[in-house]
């Protein structure tokens, strides 16, 4: 079974809905420190024309190009705006082909999400001297 139907299927399941609600975040292990909350998903995306959730990039390139591929309607690109420099507000003018131009690929195979803007100018620049 493909993942995409497992997740289709997970979004669909009365039963796993039921579940789901009675389940509660419990710890391993006592800690002092609280779970975090402010941390933004950034591994699974809704579908902003249809609403299909728990999609990871791929999946949200492909499901928007089987499912979608004549839209040009301007819309919020979720990828982008769960980046740290993302705009929440900014309408791509299509939203499909913007996900073919500009998601090709998953941020987290190069974006250092832990270090601010300086310091990846700076990891980038001595990346690049060192290639000379």
């Amino acid at each position: 079974m493909s993942v995409s139907k497992l997740r289709s299927h997970q979004t669909s399941c009365s039963k796993l809905a039921k579940a789901a609600q009675s389940i509660k975040f419990t710890p391993v292990a006592k800690t002092s420190q609280s779970p975090p909350s402010n941390i933004p998903n950034r591994a699974t995306f809704a579908c902003p024309i249809c609403g299909h959730r728990n999609l990871d990039t791929y999946d949200l390139v492909k499901h928007c190009n089987d499912k979608h591929s004549k839209n040009c309607s301007p819309m919020v690109c979720p990828i982008c705006a769960a980046m740290p420099w993302g705009d929440p507000t900014l309408k791509s003018s299509n939203f499909v082909q913007h996900l073919n131009v500009r998601h090709r690929f998953e941020y987290d195979t190069y974006v250092d999400y832990s270090i601010d803007d300086e310091e990846a100018l700076k990891a980038a620049i001595s990346a690049s001297l060192k290639e000379m």
